[in-house]
């Protein structure tokens, strides 16, 4: 443990990709592999399942400090993240613990999940006693379920594949599917990892996905890319990235986030795929009859449920818009021209000859302004935009361009003028500032006098200059706080962009919109010139 919060430190303090580089190098090349493979699970962006309710961690820390619970909060309140609070009012350890991530996780963190409260409280009273600060941090995070690291899946690539001599693209390959919350970690399974490649390791890989190829936003002239003719166009669905793997008689289904969700999408699961065949695609809410999909919010009630009722699968019909094939009778075939996957595509989708398996449409234009015309066309065909895909790319890994690009042609987003307020302070570097804000627009009360509805929460868009600007006016014009949350006077207006908008329920507003940020601040407008909640709902689709 002590070894991996000196690495998280390291990574944590530093903005320089050689740094965080030469820190993973230095870790793994030290560590046990039993200890390695955890790590790897944990920086590549596997997510610790929460051991202990949030509650009982706050209050038994608070007990192990001997302050009082006002005290606690003060200082949770000061510091705006629970876990560095926890580790900086404790006292000092009275004992060193040299167990390693290994034992820590799977011996120590584990058990404590359904365990009885007064367990709960003895454990962590020994535990936060043998620990020193940035490691009662660390620990924090990992029982908590909250650990993040500023470090990219790519970045831990590059580090194992410098260490092992193996290709950047082999480790890549190997580690899909690593931080799936069903897989163990093992220092076996970190061995085979980093190992030599061999002959038969592509007939071991199960149900293994391949690594998705992602595409960069293209922000300028798509006639700088060169004739039009040179790429293939298709829309940008806006649905859940998904690869299905049908290898030695099985299927499984994968998320882009190497989430296996076979389970949650039967319809999918029974696609009658030939074996040997690896699809990738998007998965959509998508009625009989209709010549678009469903809005994203369809889909979400598909995504947060594990267990799928007749009358859900009736309600929202799943099926896999297919874009590309990565493996046709059990030969890798991303090396292939992006033309010739697509006739091979298109062969599998014709022998399935199933409604859940849909071939994703070319775009066909002679002119970059006739596709633009057609893309005009995006929100009523409920797409994004469009995807241009070279026509001899290759299926590369990541977000690459040495085998050929992928760039995807999005519409503006949508935008309103938008007053902030409510804010809450932010984590990290920025636990002392206010980062995290809530928007609202005009609206009505019962008594039809005119108020502001929240109708948004968004922390990203501002440079940090502007978040210190901001942070000011938030302390200036604070009238009440909740616990770390401040209401402010209504001062600020904002332009909000979002993605997506759609009914719900579960909102004041009765509105819910997707991956809302910050465009810019409107200074040149005042609270009375922000947007009303009737130009949010005419933004709606109609209701059917």
């Amino acid at each position: 443990m002590r070894e991996f919060a000196r690495l998280y430190g390291e990574l944590d303090d530093t903005t320089s990709t050689a740094r965080k580089l030469d820190a993973l190098q230095a870790y793994f090349r030290n560590a046990a592999p039993d200890n390695a493979a955890w790590a790897v699970y944990f920086l590549a962006g596997g997510k610790p399942r929460q051991a202990v309710p949030v509650k009982l961690l706050r209050q038994y820390a608070t007990e192990c400090a001997g302050l009082d619970t006002w005290l606690f909060d003060e200082c949770y309140h000061a510091v705006g993240d629970l876990a560095e609070t926890i580790a900086l009012v404790l006292p000092a350890p009275r004992a060193r613990s040299d167990a390693g991530l290994a034992e820590w996780v799977e011996q120590r963190i584990a058990p404590l999940r359904g365990a009885a409260p007064e367990t709960i409280r003895a454990a962590l009273f020994d535990y936060l006693d043998q620990l020193e600060t940035r490691e009662r941090y660390l620990l924090v995070k990992l029982i908590g379920g909250g650990f993040r690291v500023g470090v990219s899946r790519l970045l831990v690539t590059r580090a194992l594949s410098a260490l092992s001599g193996v290709d950047a693209k082999v480790i890549a390959q190997r580690l899909m599917g690593w931080t799936d919350g069903r897989a163990r970690p093992t220092g076996a399974a970190f061995l085979q990892l980093t190992a030599a490649p061999h002959d038969d390791e592509h007939a071991q890989r199960g149900g293994q996905p391949y690594p998705f190829f992602l595409a960069h936003p293209l922000a300028g002239d798509p006639a700088t890319l060169g004739p039009v003719g040179h790429w293939q166009a298709e829309w940008k669905y806006d649905g859940m990235r998904a690869q299905l793997v049908a290898r030695d008689g099985q299927v499984w289904l994968w998320s882009r986030g190497e989430e296996l969700i076979t389970d949650r999408y039967p319809e999918l699961a029974a696609l009658r795929l030939p074996d040997g065949t690896v699809i990738d695609g998007e998965i959509l809410v998508w009625r009989d009859g209709m010549d678009a999909p469903a809005p994203f919010a369809d889909l979400q009630k598909r995504i947060a449920r594990k267990a799928v009722s007749a009358k859900l699968l009736a309600e929202f019909p799943a099926v896999l818009v297919a874009y590309d094939v990565l493996e046709r009778d059990g030969a890798d075939v991303r090396s292939l021209p992006q033309q010739q996957r697509r006739e091979l595509l298109e062969q599998v989708v014709r022998q399935v000859a199933s409604p859940a398996l849909r071939l994703s449409p070319l775009v066909v234009a002679d002119s970059w302004e006739a596709l633009a015309a057609l893309r005009v066309q995006s929100r009523a065909r409920g797409v994004e935009g469009l995807m241009l895909k070279a026509r001899d790319a290759r299926y590369g890994v990541g977000r690459t361009r040495d085998v050929g690009t992928w760039w995807k042609w999005k519409i503006d987003p949508y935008s309103v003028d938008a007053v902030l307020v409510y804010a809450q302070a932010g984590h990290g570097r920025r636990a002392s500032l206010y980062t995290d804000y809530t928007f609202a627009v005009w609206g009505h009360d019962a008594n039809g006098e005119r108020q502001l509805v929240p109708f948004a929460k968004a922390y990203s868009g501002l440079t940090d200059v502007e978040i210190a600007a901001v942070d000011q006016a938030i302390r200036r014009t604070t009238i009440e706080r909740f616990g770390p949350v401040r209401s402010v006077r209504p001062t600020m207006v904002f332009e909000i962009g979002f993605e997506g908008i759609a009914r719900s329920p579960r909102h004041k507003s009765g509105i819910a919109v997707r991956f809302p940020r910050i465009l810019r601040q409107r200074t040149d407008k005042t609270v009375d010139d922000a947007d009303t909640l009737a130009t949010l709902q005419a933004l709606l689709e109609p209701t059917p």
